[in-house]
């Protein structure tokens, strides 16, 4: 699938301006950009490519289960992710590694868990409310339109405060609007006009079921039918993301309810390193795509505007030093203690919890002595 007449893009192939009436409605948001702003959004989306690679390599090496790569997503989640302020909540599926980094969660800690060392991998109240992976498909989006819905009860949407105002955003992928979960989250979303944005990631591909086949119709389209203002826009393009998302966001904590993005975008690599995608798709069509990369297209933006090469080596230094750490980290991390496992399954002290681990002490000093 490629882009179509309803997709909004900023930012061309080729790193430069869209001219178009749709393009022009957003351009004071861009020029409203300053330089900083726009050299995080290129060190995060290179940042997170070499980490995104350098674990996958971790994982063909034995020291972790299963990885799930987002390589060529990079511009829909730092886009998305710088768009959302401190107070607001963030529900992830599984490959929004981006994201996370963005609101200050250690990248190891997923790793972590992806190697079976912890059982959910971190609190979201200390890594800026990044809430936790979720497996399950689709299965966010009702744990983000319960927790939104909480927020409005709280009184927390549309007093006019910046810095109370609260909305809460949700990523899934194309394969997760198939799920009922999903639209039962559209139903309650509008039901409740809950201050909420749910960000569909569409990579084209459900591991090996193209979109084409889930959906005959674009899917931006599915939440409109439940009364939710959509909107389709091109997924490598970060000022695109960054824009839209922004303005969802403040709708939806302005108390104008739910909104809907759909990002075209596309898997790279595989769906995870379980996953062969040479068995399912054509060489043409990831090659159309890697002409798209998210990352060289906003690079050549920068050049444009006259960025030097002494900030894209510098770029390109910092995300080789941080898949170094995440090497060296990740080799060092050891088990954890089995009596771990007894640690916040209720979120207050419990007598059966105590017993069983007072039984596993037991056990356990049995055997000391023993060679």
């Amino acid at each position: 699938m490629s882009l179509t007449a309803e997709t909004l893009q900023l930012l061309a192939p080729d790193g430069r301006l869209v001219e178009s009436d749709r393009a022009e409605q957003y351009r004071p948001v861009v020029d409203g950009l300053d330089d900083e702003l726009l050299r995080s959004f290129h060190r995060a989306m290179t940042v997170m490519r070499a980490f995104d690679v350098e674990a996958g390599n971790l994982q063909r090496q034995g020291q972790l289960a299963l990885w799930i790569p987002s390589l060529g997503q990079e511009a829909a989640q730092v886009g998305s992710g710088y768009a959302a302020r401190a107070q607001d909540h963030i529900f992830p599926a599984y490959r929004e590694h981006a994201v996370g980094h963005i609101r200050g969660l250690d990248v190891v800690r997923i790793i972590a868990m992806l190697r079976g060392l912890t059982h959910g991998g971190w609190n979201p109240e200390e890594v800026g409310n990044f809430h936790l992976y979720t497996l399950v498909i689709g299965s966010q989006s009702l744990h983000a339109t319960g927790y939104a819905m909480g927020v409005q009860f709280d009184g927390l949407v549309g007093t006019g405060d910046p810095d109370r105002d609260t909305a809460v955003m949700v990523y899934f992928g194309d394969g997760a609007t198939s799920q009922g979960d999903v639209n039962e989250a559209f139903v309650f979303a509008q039901s409740y006009q809950t201050p909420q944005v749910f960000f569909l990631q569409n990579n084209h591909w459900a591991i090996s079921v193209p979109v084409s086949v889930q959906s005959r119709t674009p899917l931006f389209h599915r939440p409109a039918g439940f009364g939710i203002p959509s909107v389709q826009i091109d997924g490598n393009d970060v000022l695109a993301s960054y824009a839209v998302t922004a303005e969802s966001l403040d709708a939806a904590r302005s108390g104008q309810g739910p909104r809907f993005i759909e990002a075209l975008t596309y898997r790279m690599g595989a769906h995870t390193t379980s996953d062969d995608p040479t068995k399912y798709r054509e060489s043409a069509e990831v090659e159309f795509w890697r002409e798209r990369d998210p990352i060289s297209r906003f690079e050549a933006y920068l050049r444009h505007r006259g960025e030097g090469e002494a900030f894209f080596a510098e770029a390109a230094a910092e995300a080789a030093d941080f898949a170094a750490d995440a090497r060296r980290r990740t080799l060092a991390l050891q088990p954890p203690e089995a009596s771990s496992m007894f640690a916040h399954v209720y979120s207050e002290p419990h007598p059966v919890m105590d017993a069983q681990r007072e039984w596993l002490r037991d056990y356990e000093a049995a055997f000391e002595g023993e060679s």
